[in-house]
């Protein structure tokens, strides 16, 4: 995989940014909502990923193609940020520890 968990990235053609919180080894959605949503028809055999989107409400679901890394140390303004993140450093988020 490219991206981490914590790792602040950029969508590369709607240019928003956000924090991976999730990452799945392969496209696990639904055919019906690949075929609706994944415009640019990523492959579905490499990692997709769940991103908190910055200065939103909502989450995204992102083939690794389509992301770049974020190089900038600003924070990330999300409501569910305190779900999965407890800790920053340098532009990183750091995992809740789930114990």
């Amino acid at each position: 995989m490219k991206f981490y968990i914590g790792q602040q990235v950029e969508h590369i053609r709607f240019h928003y940014r956000g924090v991976i919180y999730d990452v799945d080894q392969e496209f696990i959605g639904s055919e019906e909502w690949y075929e609706r949503m994944a415009v640019s028809k990523p492959p579905k055999d490499q990692p997709w990923y769940h991103v908190l989107v910055h200065e939103a409400d909502h989450t995204t679901y992102v083939a690794e193609r389509n992301l770049r890394p974020y190089e900038g140390k600003d924070y990330i303004d999300h409501p569910l940020l305190p779900s999965f993140f407890d800790g920053f450093k340098a532009g990183t988020y750091f995992r809740r520890d789930r114990h």
